[in-house]
C-alpha cells in the first residue's frame, strides 16, 4: 500500500474538498504564457490572411489593437486553466480535475498504472517545475499529464506510484 504522507511544500490543499491539491502559484506564469501563445499564432495568421496590413494606418492600428486584446484573452484564459486545475492521490489511485465550465475528472486506478514518466521542458526547469505523465493499461486515452507540478511533488509522485506499481507486481 502506498504511504500518502505529505506530499511537501509545493502541493496546496484546497481545503476541504476531498484532499485535492492545487498546482504552486509559480506555475501560473507558464499557464498564461501558454494560452497567450497559442491564441497569439492563430490570430497574427487570420489577420494576415484576412489582409488588414494591407489597408490604411487606421487599419493596421485596429488590427494591431485586435491581435493585442485576443492575447491577453488567451492569457486570461490560461490563468483560469490553472486556477482551475487539481490532483491527488489517494488509497484508489490518482486523480485529475479540470475546468469549471466543461469540467474533467479523470481518475487513474493504482491497478491501472503501467509507467510514469516526468517530463521538463526549459521553462519548467527554470521554474522547478515538471510534467508528470502517468501511462495507463488501455488504449483510450493511455496517459494524463498533469503539467506544472513542483518538482519534488512531481518526484514524489513518481516514486509513490512506481512503488505501487511493485506492490502490485509482487502481489501476483
Amino acid at each position: 500500500m502506498i504511504d500518502l504522507d505529505d506530499l511537501g511544500p509545493g502541493a496546496r490543499d484546497t481545503g476541504d474538498d476531498g484532499g485535492w491539491h492545487a498546482l504552486p502559484a509559480r506555475a501560473r506564469w507558464l499557464f498564461a504564457l501558454s494560452g497567450a501563445i497559442g491564441v497569439a499564432i492563430p490570430a497574427a495568421v487570420a489577420l494576415v490572411a484576412f489582409g488588414v496590413w494591407i489597408g490604411g494606418d487606421a487599419a493596421r492600428i485596429g488590427a494591431a489593437a485586435t491581435w493585442l486584446l485576443l492575447v491577453l484573452l488567451g492569457g486570461w484564459m490560461g490563468l483560469r486553466r490553472y486556477s482551475w486545475t487539481r490532483w491527488r492521490l489517494d488509497a484508489d489511485g490518482f486523480g485529475l480535475q479540470r475546468g469549471r465550465l466543461w469540467f474533467t475528472e479523470t481518475r487513474v486506478p493504482g491497478t491501472r498504472v503501467q509507467h510514469i514518466d516526468l517530463r521538463r521542458g526549459p521553462l519548467e526547469r527554470q521554474a522547478n517545475l515538471s510534467t508528470l505523465i502517468v501511462h495507463t493499461a488501455g488504449t483510450r486515452d493511455s496517459a494524463v499529464a498533469v503539467p506544472c507540478l513542483d518538482a519534488g511533488d512531481a518526484e514524489r509522485l513518481r516514486d509513490r506510484l512506481a512503488a505501487w506499481i511493485g506492490h502490485d507486481d509482487d502481489d501476483a
